[in-house]
């Protein structure tokens, strides 16, 4: 029963979701945009990002790109890149009370001219429509902010095993009903594309009001909500592209920065999520192994058949939506695992050592 209520739930959430099409033409009168992008340590697909942006089919923008003491050659890389549009800071020394990207970020917002300001990372890679589509979606649709899914790429079998159970995870709890409702609370924010009208984004203080916040992207969503602005959450994945993290490392580490955290530092929501994960992606298999070894009755084995061939269904769904090949749905219960462990890692950094690392800075989170 848990497996079908889970299915059933996670299809009609995702009926909601708004997908969005290239703009049908440019809008008149374009708004200038202003395109910011905090880079530290990002030598692997700082050229690429920025050279997308730079390509895009918008007749107004600025691309402002904050190098946050990177000490690899991601400075070298930004400053070889010849573009009038392209305006490059080197970072100043993070101040007391700032997390590293929201004060790159605030950075870049201080140097942006544009009535739109669309807030990225430094590893995305767009279509050349990407800017005008979201800018037309802005106007067509009188949002205050849009922030958007992009098309995940994958390269090693850890990538293949754990991300995707691990945005199957944020999808189920992302309620996009509630999240596109004006008149709900609920918010969520994606890093890798965040847009506002400048109104808008300094009427809640834009990243200095959460300048700690590691959770920036969805904390300043939510203050956006809650501010009474609409905001729009949508599948972007014919505009841009995102290979988040490469091998088992540095999914580990990214994962681990803010997974507890998103849970609010709930030990019992933390508990309660490990369980429904093995539950659902894990347990099926297990049952229909064990039930095949002790010889249990054809009812049993039935049953547990069942369950596995709705999950199954499931995570087949899951990397169509994806885009990935079906065989990788048999790595799900892989990654169900080691999704476990990080939650549990997660915990443990923020309650043993109120702590939390990313990019060579410790932060303190208390």
């Amino acid at each position: 029963m848990l497996i079908v209520a889970v299915i059933v739930y996670l299809t009609v959430n995702m009926n909601y979701l708004v997908r969005l099409e290239p703009a049908p033409h440019m809008l008149d009168d374009p708004p200038m945009v202003s395109v910011c992008v905090p880079a530290r340590d990002e030598e692997r697909g700082i050229r690429a990002c920025l050279e997308s942006l730079l390509k895009q089919d918008y007749p107004e923008f600025e691309v402002i790109v904050v190098n946050d003491h990177s000490t690899d050659r991601t400075g070298e890389i930004i400053h070889n890149i010849q573009d009038s549009r392209l305006i490059a800071l080197d970072g100043k020394d993070l101040p007391e009370g700032w997390l590293g990207k929201p004060f790159a970020l605030h950075q870049a917002f201080q140097k942006a001219k544009g009535e739109i300001l669309l807030f990225t990372d430094a590893d995305p890679v767009f279509q050349p429509l990407a800017l005008r589509t979201a800018v037309f979606t802005m106007r067509e649709r009188n949002l205050s902010a849009l922030t958007l899914l992009p098309k995940a790429e994958f390269g090693s079998f850890w990538e293949r095993a754990v991300q995707p159970t691990i945005f199957g995870f944020i999808g189920a709890l992302t309620r996009f009903r509630k999240v596109n409702s004006p008149n709900h609370k609920s918010a969520m924010g994606f890093g890798a594309f965040l847009m506002f009208k400048r109104s808008a984004y300094e009427a809640i203080g834009g990243h200095e009001g959460g300048k700690a916040d590691v959770l920036e992207d969805v904390l300043i969503a939510k203050r956006l909500k809650k501010a009474g602005f609409k905001l729009l959450v949508a599948d972007a994945k014919r505009l841009f592209s995102i290979r988040m993290y490469y091998g088992f490392r540095e999914i580990w580490t990214g994962w681990r920065k803010n997974m507890f955290l998103a849970m609010k530092r709930s030990v019992l929501r933390a508990f309660y999520y490990v369980f429904m994960v093995l539950a659902f992606v894990l347990a099926p298999y297990l049952m229909l192994v064990w039930n095949v070894m002790a010889g249990a009755d054809l009812l049993w084995v039935g049953l547990s058949l069942f369950g596995v061939c709705m999950v199954s269904a499931a995570t087949v769904k899951t990397c169509d939506e994806l885009g990935l090949s079906r065989i990788n749905a048999c790595l799900f219960p892989i990654g169900a695992m080691v999704m476990a462990a990080i939650m549990i890692n997660s915990m443990i950094q923020t309650l043993v050592f109120s702590r939390t690392e990313w990019r060579g800075r410790v932060y303190s989170v208390e």
